[in-house]
């Protein structure tokens, strides 16, 4: 054998032999780096059948642009079987919704506030980091009452409708339970709003759909 064959003999790479104690430690790492990308939302306590649950926000919540009883809230009421307190104001901005929510925690004192606001601040083109504060101090007030909360993403408008980027870090800060995509879906097709902001009682009835699924899988509801 010529020394350049006895060179390229020699340099053959081994077979890496991995210990038990490193496979399991690549698989934790591999674990824990499926969870930190899976999106997975908080969890929230379970409701129990006599819970109260507030529905606070503004011309979305109130039901604007279906008739009387179609709104999310009551649908949403009739699939979880919990009951559901209406609280929305057509046209409110965040800055109004900071000052009326304290009386509306003190009469109803619910277990669970799903808050829908920020989507008149957006039409306004009100600063969004006021905005975003303004929602950070509603959750903070619902907290001091006892309550937990979940926060519905409103889009902003455009040609291709996507969630204002600033409910996701709210969402991220708190630790608060975000559907950030149920809105978006039903105001991009004609199909289901009465206007460009506002759904029609099938868009308004896909939404409590919607909430009840994220409800179950946050685990408030069995």
């Amino acid at each position: 054998m010529s020394a350049i064959d006895n060179k390229a003999h020699t340099s053959v790479p081994r077979p890496v032999r991995v210990g038990r104690g490193n496979l399991c430690a690549i698989f934790l790492f591999l674990c824990l780096f499926l969870f930190g990308c899976s999106g997975s939302q908080p969890t929230l306590s379970q409701l129990p059948d006599n819970a109260v649950i507030l529905a606070f926000g503004d011309s979305i919540t109130s039901g604007v642009g279906a008739p009387f009883g179609s709104s999310y809230p009551e649908v949403l009421e009739k699939l979880i079987h919990r009951k559901i307190i209406k609280s929305g104001i057509s046209g409110e901005v965040s800055g109004e919704g900071v000052v009326r929510l304290p009386g509306e925690l003190s009469v109803h004192k619910p277990k669970l506030v799903l808050l829908c606001m920020g989507g008149n601040d957006i039409l306004r083109k009100l600063d969004s980091e006021k905005t975003a504060q303004n929602i950070i101090r509603m959750v903070q007030m619902i907290r001091d009452s006892g309550a937990e909360v979940v926060l519905i993403g409103v889009p902003r408008p455009g040609l291709m409708l996507s969630t204002a980027p600033f409910y996701k870090k709210i969402s991220k800060d708190t630790g608060v339970p975000l559907e950030g995509s149920l809105l978006a879906d039903i105001l991009t097709d004609n199909k289901l709003k009465a206007d460009a902001i506002h759904p029609n009682a099938e868009g308004y009835h896909r939404l409590a759909i919607g909430l009840a699924d994220f409800l179950r899988k946050t685990g408030a509801i069995p």
